[in-house]
């Protein structure tokens, strides 16, 4: 009975609450409301209760058994003391070892960055400048993800993100920027922050046209599409880079795109983005941890290997709105990455479900409910003029 209970079996509603009416004389198909459609809500209740598909894409992907490279469960350290002591023989290496070495080359990345901008910016704007500028910017994230090991394979390089384009990638972790940006410039978009943020931002948009929006511009939604429409508007401005889906999801899925980044027109370069698990875990639950010990976790972790696709470029098509060209990009990237593509809009990770959502499957129910008893109304009352007509 509990396995019936948890198993998804699929199909449609109307299908699903036939299959509920089996047992009864009544059937879906004569547009009449039955006690037991109640079933079908409370069976969907329970199922999200019991395996919700969005909450679970918020939290750590979890291996089958520890390979002594991974970190995402310490509970398979326990299981005999030869493997307590490889463990913490691995402890001692990441930690005292490899640690220092990284978040030294953190420092000097970062330190070259804000040094090193800044100091272009003081030049005029020409090609000199640009080169420059992608140079600095190249090195210092080059140096960064030494300082994170990453192991980085790039595919299908002949579709990199142009000038003037717009780059659209999945998000898994803050350091998808780093990953992305060691194999060419891009334009970051952002709000300004303050302290250690703020110096580095401001540094950076000396000497590259980065796009940072104040906190009162974000909440403006047309002044946010205005700027990004002018950057791409200059064909010789590097590439936007863009998260549509607006938070991290834990290297399982692709979750809604927010239609925002579609309406500004231009080309659209997507890059699926996968991290590979078994060496280290690069999902940040910002839930859990905040900024700076999520970093220690990626600089105490073995190694970070991820796989990079660049998708051939995707233009709207004729009659397609914002919301569908999304979505065909999204499908798209989950398809080459391997990731489940999910139509759950990400925000549910600190949100409510949407009104939306719930008139949407109102709307379904009442229509098959009362729509077919209204058709089978109207069918009789055109048969009956008809029938007056006739005689």
């Amino acid at each position: 009975m509990l396995t019936r209970l948890i198993q998804r079996e699929g199909g449609s509603m109307e299908q699903e609450m036939g299959e509920l009416r089996r047992y009864r004389t009544q059937s879906i198909s004569r547009g009449e409301f039955a006690l037991s459609d109640s079933f079908y809500f409370y069976r969907k209740g329970l199922e999200s209760i019991v395996d919700d598909q969005v909450t679970q894409r918020f939290s750590s992907e979890e291996l089958v058994s520890w390979n002594l490279l991974t970190r995402t469960n310490h509970n398979f350290h326990y299981i005999s003391l030869r493997l307590t002591i490889i463990w913490g023989l691995g402890v001692i290496i990441r930690y005292c070892v490899l640690f220092p070495l990284r978040i030294t080359l953190a420092i000097i990345g970062l330190s070259w960055l804000v040094i090193g901008t800044t100091l272009v910016g003081f030049l005029p704007k020409n090609r000199v400048k640009t080169w420059l500028s992608e140079l600095v910017h190249l090195m210092c994230y080059r140096i960064c993800a030494r300082g994170l090991s990453a192991t980085i394979q790039y595919h299908n390089k002949e579709n990199k993100p142009q000038k003037g384009g717009i780059c659209v990638a999945n998000h898994t972790s803050p350091i998808d920027i780093v990953i992305l940006a060691n194999d060419g410039c891009y334009a970051m978009v952002g709000q300004c922050h303050g302290g250690l943020m703020g110096v580095i931002q401001r540094s950076m948009v000396r000497s590259c046209p980065h796009v940072w929006f104040e906190r009162s511009e974000m909440r403006d939604r047309h002044a946010v599409t205005s700027r990004l429409r002018a950057h791409v508007a200059a064909k010789t401005n590097l590439p936007i880079l863009i998260f549509p889906e607006g938070t991290c999801i834990n290297n399982t899925s692709v979750m809604m795109f927010k239609k925002g980044s579609f309406e500004i027109g231009g080309t659209i370069y997507p890059v699926a983005i996968k991290y590979d698990p078994r060496f280290g875990d690069a999902f940040w639950n910002s839930a859990k941890y905040n900024m700076v010990s999520y970093l220690l976790r990626m600089m105490t972790s073995w190694a970070i290997v991820v796989n990079v696709w660049y998708l051939p470029p995707m233009t709207r098509e004729e009659g397609e709105d914002a919301a569908q060209f999304a979505n065909r990009v999204k499908s798209a990237i989950a398809h080459q990455g391997g990731l489940l593509d999910m139509a759950w809009d990400g925000s549910l990770k600190r949100d409510k479900v949407k009104e939306e959502f719930k008139e949407q499957q109102q709307k379904m129910y009442s229509s098959m409910v009362v729509g077919k008893k209204r058709r089978k109304s109207e069918t009789f009352r055109k048969d009956n003029q008809d029938t007056v007509i006739l005689e």
